[in-house]
């Protein structure tokens, strides 16, 4: 089942990844980031014809701007792959700002509020009524690593969204499901290959998978018939330290 589909963070890694996989499965998709340039080169990597829309998720004015201009464009919307996220550097909690703690969780959690509630009414209103909401979560919605406070607990908090969301969305035939994903190679994972801080103080490399695994994942959750769900699905780098840690 191919249809209509919003992918935000689409700019580049996960986001443009599965923009790119949804549009070569025949879905219709608008693609949203704050960045204009690295959308459209999102859309010429997809060889034209995806619906880009320049928006900050934190900025609920400019949300329910990019929800009124897919309803215009779209009629509808089917899926929302609710991906957009950014992070901080890693920080002791005793030394974590409040700008730091701030900004993570205005985008991870905040934006990521703004962008089901907008997909959750139009879903409401549309007729045939009910869509799909798909949550980017983490690994560290399970296990945090260390210093990650703010990127741990808003993932955490998109658990419960997730939860929440399929629930309350049951009358309307509206399902709503969370990929945790753990490595998926790209520019947020780079320095894993240099190191990364590990629960017992040391500095190790992980390993990272084909981002394409996740894409192909997420088309697979957006295609199931509205009677089926995936409610949390774990995609991961086989032999990253995630069992075991934490």
């Amino acid at each position: 089942m191919a249809g209509t589909a919003l992918v935000t963070g689409a700019s580049s890694g996960i986001g443009r990844a599965v923009a790119l996989a949804m549009a070569k499965a025949g879905w219709k998709v608008a693609v949203c980031a704050r960045r204009d340039d690295a959308l459209k080169e999102t859309d010429a990597e997809a060889g034209g014809g995806l619906l880009v829309l320049p928006c900050d998720v934190s900025d609920p004015d400019a949300v329910e701007g990019m929800f009124t201009r897919i309803e215009s464009a779209f009629g509808r919307l089917d899926v929302l792959f609710n991906n957009a996220g950014t992070n901080v550097p890693a920080t002791n909690f005793g030394e974590l700002s409040w700008s730091a703690w701030k900004k993570v969780i205005d985008v991870n959690l905040n934006g990521m509020f703004l962008c089901a509630s907008g997909a959750f009414k139009l879903m409401q209103r549309q007729r045939p009524q009910g869509g799909r909401i798909i949550n980017n979560g983490s690994i560290s919605a399970h296990a945090p690593r260390p210093g990650s406070a703010p990127y741990t607990a808003s993932k955490h908090a998109i658990t419960g969204l997730t939860r929440s969301i399929s629930l309350d969305g049951r009358p309307y035939d509206i399902a709503c499901g969370q990929i945790d994903i753990g490595n998926a190679a790209s520019h947020m994972t780079e320095r894993m290959a240099k190191g990364v801080p590990q629960a017992d103080g040391s500095i190790k490399p992980e390993p990272t998978m084909d981002v394409q695994h996740v894409a192909n994942a997420v088309v697979h959750m957006a295609g199931l018939p509205l009677e089926a769900n995936v409610q949390f699905m774990t995609i991961m780098s086989t032999k990253m330290p995630f069992i075991g840690r934490g």
